[in-house]
Formats: C-alpha cells, sequence, structure tokens
C-alpha cells in the first residue's frame, strides 16, 4: 500500500504534514545527526539558505548522471537540477576529464590562460546581446557588475527591478516585503507581466534611471514566464529614456541556444549568465554592447576594475569550454526545452483529470507547481494553505525517491530519460489522487 493511502492523512493538512515530517525524520537518522552537529558550529545548521527546511536537510552522500544517494541510503531521481547549475548531471566523464586535466596543470596561477579566451567566444558567438564578456564567480557576482557597468556608462544610479524578482542573495526583491541583505542600490519597483505599468514607471523614472533589471523568466519567483507584450515594452520603454534593459538569464540561458533572448526576440543592452555553463563549477559571466562593456577596458584610461581571484580559475574554464562547445550545442538546448515542454502539459493534465487547481508554470526544462488555478502570470504572498501544501509536495516527492527543491521547482539535466520523466508524472499523479480532499478544486 501506497504510503499515502491512509484515509486519515489526508482529512487535514496539518495532520498530513505532522505525519509527514514523521516518516521524514524516521527515515534520515544519519541526515539528523549531520545536521545537529552542524548546528553546533554553524547558524542553522547550513551555509546556503536554499538548502535549509525543516525539520532538517536530507544529506547527500554522492551523485551520477541524474541520480542522489543520501546518506542513509536512499537513492533519488534529481529532478532538482542544483536549481539549474546541475545541467549535465553529476558524472559527465568528458566534464571530468577537462577538471582532472586541469587540475594536473596547477591549480592557482595567478595568470590569464588560453582556455578564458576560448570561453569567451563560445558565450560571444551565442548570446544575441553579448558583443563582450566577463566573468565573475557566481551569477550573484554577475548581476553585480552589470549594474555597476550600466551606472558607469549611463552616469545614473537607480535601478528597476520587479516584485518578485531574485537576482543573488544581496538582489532579492520578495512580493509585499524586503531583504535586509539587499544592496543598497536606489530601487525603482514595478509590478511582473503589467507592460504599462513598468513602462509608465520607467518613463516617470526619467533620466534618473541607469537599467531595469529583469528575468525573461522568473526563477525564485515561481516559474513564471514574462509576456511577449510585457518584454516589448520594457524594450521600448528603456531606448525612449536611455536606461540599459539587463536580461538575468543566468537560469533561462539554458531554454535555447541562445537563451530566452534569441527564443523570445527581445534583445537586451546587457545578459547576465552562471549556473550550468561553466559544467557546474562555480561561474558566473556579464556582457553586452562593446560600448558598454568597454567601461571596463584596461587599454583605456579611466576604466573601472573588476577584481575576482577566480574570475578565471582553471577547473571553470575549462569545464566551461567542453560544456559549451561540446555538450551543450544548439540541438542538445533545444532537445531538452522540448522534452521540458512536453513534461509541463503531462503534469498539467494529471491535474485536470484529479478535478485540483494545482498548476504547473515554467519554461522549458524548468518548471514549478502553484496551489491555485492558473494561469499563473504573476509573482503572489503565499496563503498559510498553500505554503503547507508545498512542503506537503516535497516530502511526499522524497518519500516517492524523487528529489525536487523546496518550494517545488524542478530543473531537468541533460541524463533525465523519458523513463525519468515518466516516474515523475506517476508521483504526481499518486500525490494529487491521494492529496485531493487537500487540494484546492479546479
Amino acid at each position: 500500500m501506497s504510503p499515502l493511502d491512509a484515509p486519515a492523512r489526508n482529512s487535514d493538512l496539518d495532520a498530513a504534514l505532522a505525519e509527514a515530517r514523521e516518516r521524514y525524520t524516521a527515515q534520515r537518522p544519519r541526515s539528523a545527526a549531520i545536521h545537529a552537529r552542524a548546528r553546533e558550529v554553524m547558524p542553522g545548521g547550513n551555509t546556503r539558505t536554499v538548502l535549509f527546511y525543516t525539520p532538517f536537510p536530507t544529506a547527500m552522500a554522492r551523485g551520477e548522471g541524474c541520480r542522489l544517494w543520501d546518506v542513509d541510503g536512499h537513492e533519488y531521481l534529481d529532478l532538482c537540477g542544483e536549481y539549474t547549475a546541475g545541467l549535465f548531471g553529476h558524472s559527465d566523464e568528458r566534464i571530468l576529464a577537462a577538471v582532472r586535466e586541469a587540475l594536473a596543470r596547477g591549480v592557482n596561477l595567478a595568470a590569464v590562460g588560453e582556455n578564458e579566451g576560448r570561453l569567451a567566444g563560445l558565450i560571444v558567438g551565442r548570446f544575441p546581446s553579448i558583443e563582450l564578456v566577463r566573468f565573475t564567480n557566481s551569477g550573484t557576482e554577475a548581476n553585480i557588475m552589470a549594474l555597476a557597468a550600466a551606472r558607469a556608462f549611463t552616469g545614473r544610479r537607480t535601478v528597476m527591478v520587479m516584485r518578485g524578482g531574485y537576482h543573488g542573495g544581496v538582489l532579492t526583491f520578495p512580493v509585499g516585503g524586503s531583504s535586509a541583505v539587499s544592496l543598497p542600490v536606489p530601487l525603482v519597483f514595478a509590478d511582473y507581466n503589467d507592460a504599462e505599468g513598468a513602462a509608465r514607471a520607467i518613463r516617470e523614472a526619467g533620466e534618473s534611471l541607469a537599467a531595469v533589471l529583469v528575468e525573461p523568466m522568473l526563477g525564485s519567483g515561481g516559474c513564471i514566464p514574462a509576456r511577449p507584450e510585457f518584454l516589448a515594452a520594457l524594450r521600448g520603454a528603456t531606448r525612449e529614456t536611455g536606461a540599459l534593459l539587463v536580461f538575468d538569464e543566468v537560469m533561462t540561458s539554458r531554454h535555447g541556444p541562445g537563451g530566452l533572448q534569441q527564443r523570445t526576440g527581445v534583445i537586451p543592452d546587457m545578459t547576465t549568465l552562471g549556473k550550468y555553463i561553466a559544467g557546474g563549477m562555480s561561474f558566473g559571466a556579464f556582457g553586452g554592447r562593446a560600448d558598454v562593456m568597454s567601461v571596463f577596458d584596461g587599454h583605456r584610461p579611466g576604466s573601472l576594475p573588476h577584481a575576482g581571484t577566480f574570475n578565471n580559475n582553471v577547473l571553470s574554464m575549462a569545464a566551461g569550454c567542453v560544456a559549451m562547445g561540446e555538450i551543450f550545442r544548439a540541438e542538445a538546448a533545444e532537445a531538452l526545452f522540448a522534452r521540458g515542454e512536453a513534461l509541463r502539459e503531462r503534469l498539467n493534465a494529471a491535474c485536470a483529470r484529479a478535478g485540483t487547481a494545482m498548476h504547473f508554470t515554467g519554461v522549458g526544462s524548468m518548471t514549478q507547481p502553484h496551489f491555485r488555478r492558473g494561469p499563473v502570470t504573476q509573482p503572489y504572498a503565499e496563503t498559510p494553505a498553500e505554503a503547507g501544501l508545498r512542503e506537503l509536495f516535497f516530502l511526499d516527492m522524497l518519500e516517492a525517491r524523487v528529489y525536487i527543491a523546496r518550494r517545488g521547482m524542478t530543473a531537468l539535466s541533460l541524463p533525465v530519460t523519458e523513463a525519468d520523466c515518466d516516474r515523475y508524472v506517476a508521483a504526481v499523479e499518486e500525490f494529487v489522487a491521494a492529496r485531493r480532499p487537500l487540494l484546492p478544486e479546479a
């Protein structure tokens, strides 16, 4: 009998959550012990907030392909995909070989190398908006440096962001609140997918506005795609006022050979990248128009500095050349996009058959469930019931041995097969059938 079959577990959300947490805890004594020891020396017991959840996070021991094994011996289908950074899975031999070869030649050389130019060439040749590019250690750093470039180039200070947007740990803008760790940059806010309102706000900011920073699909904000008219309105209004349009494609650049900008046809002035580009190594990049990026040209007097000990580290450069030059070519990007589109259609069809309003949003290989009627076009503050259902979904997927992000997001990696997608659809079908009394009506 399925662990979800007992009727008592499905009659009350609080009771269902309590039992799911109890099962989770009972199955993971070693993870619990690891967490307890970590709490003695780390606040909260970890060093990456997105990986924290109660009662304690599952500790993983190893990964291979799109499979993970935790310290208590459970095997999972990994659909979290390291929050899109794990595009190539955990053990692609071509990437491992490139890293081993780089290690054999020395780790920290404090010098330029041939691979950074090679990787830059691959990126410039791929993304329509990028004429020149520089590297960072993360997507967060890439967004910080892109804003620095925009402010220096325009001579302006203010930046427009979207409510619900996320551009890194120090550039996060939750709906209905604020983040104390965000950088103290003068900000103007707009609502995602509100074309008229955003364009009006850009015009009102006028000559004070340096840049508009936006994800062409919200990632952490719920895998909500931008409407074409919204992106077009941002493009038009920024051209009118002289502000730079910056696409954060740290997550969404996987959705086509040239990212979502190529797929939508809306070309920004600058683009930020990260996550998978270096084959899963630490990496970020920002690039764009040559005149904008030339503010960093060291051959020019008064150029902007851009430090970073590991910006061109040999591991990321070597892995990136293989990842982007040999593996994630145009045909691989299109095939992954198509697989993800088909999967999301199947998930929504399963929810519709069950008569529930649970709805999956996303683009291509990224998707996220929402426990409300679709379409979902803007980020929102969850109700307590929605938050509870999201946790229950996460715990039930772990019970089915499917590893997803705590918020429910999935990001397919290249090793994921059609059979793996079938497995996830079956797990969701079981969830909506067993938890039907707790889910919202269609």
